[in-house]
């Protein structure tokens, strides 16, 4: 009994020391941008590592791969998870968070409103997009073409600037919904490398890919220009390099989302009517 006592008591010691740790260094101002830039791309390392790991053991269509094809297999597993968590961030932040709610008044401006959680959470992005940005780099082309570098260096720069001077968070995290839609595009991917083109599956992910687009990408977009055109007065309160990032990267990603909207409009009539 007393040995059981002592080991809860070593326990709780320990629990304190790492909580302590996180409140003191990780979460504590100074330090979020350096540890939560770290950490996210540790996580990516980890999440690829994994991946690999799993899917050479359970799925025998990825032995099947090219050693291109595994590596975008893996950086997919990668970009899915920092999609999941960095959507379910935005959403928070942007609808259910009163830290950038209207109805907050003694919040001040709101586009200088940030906290640790906020900002450590896009350091964490910013890991992801430097990570993956330097993947597609490396391999370039085959991770993807120059509209990928440009969507992925604009993404990094915004992101970065919001975590390092806490400026323009609430518009960073609108923006980012938009990775929600980033899932789907990777099951269309793994359904296509493993011979699944015209299954139910397919059709069904196209669907789901279009209207997810059209709100995420599309109607959001268009909601955050809405907004930014409301509060116009306290973005041009932002330091003058901040101000031109709300209203320059949203206008340049909005433009390649129609452009990627327009071919799944198309893609999705050209598989409809194989159906039909």
């Amino acid at each position: 009994m007393g040995r059981s006592l002592r080991t809860v008591g070593t326990f709780e010691a320990y629990q304190n020391q790492a909580g302590v740790l996180v409140r003191n260094y990780v979460l504590a101002d100074p330090y979020i941008p350096y540890t939560s830039i770290f950490l996210g791309m540790l996580t990516c390392k980890l999440a690829y590592e994994l991946s690999q790991l799993i899917s050479t053991f359970y799925s025998r269509n990825y032995n099947a791969l090219t050693k291109t094809q595994r590596m975008d297999w893996n950086n997919r597993g990668i970009s899915t998870l920092h999609a999941v968590f960095i959507s379910i961030m935005s959403l928070y932040f942007v609808f259910w968070s009163e830290l950038f709610s209207d109805q907050n008044h003694s919040a001040g401006l709101v586009t200088f409103r940030n906290s640790s959680i906020s900002t450590f959470s896009l350091g964490l992005s910013v890991g992801y997009f430097l990570s993956d940005l330097a993947m597609i780099c490396w391999q370039y082309p085959s991770l993807g073409g120059p509209e990928y570098v440009l969507h992925h260096s604009l993404s990094a720069i915004a992101v970065a600037y919001a975590m390092y001077m806490g400026e323009g968070q609430l518009y960073t995290y609108m923006v980012l919904i938009s990775e929600i839609t980033t899932p789907w595009i990777n099951i269309r991917w793994y359904l296509d490398v493993s011979g699944l083109k015209k299954s139910t599956a397919y059709l069904i992910n196209g669907v789901v890919i279009f209207f997810s687009w059209l709100v995420a990408r599309i109607c959001l977009f268009g909601y955050m220009f809405y907004h930014v055109y409301r509060h116009h007065n306290q973005v041009m309160r932002m330091h003058i390099f901040g101000s031109l990032l709300v209203f320059v990267v949203p206008v340049a990603l909005g433009i390649m989302n129609l452009m990627w909207f327009g071919k799944i409009l198309k893609g999705m009539k050209k598989t409809l009517s194989k159906k039909t």
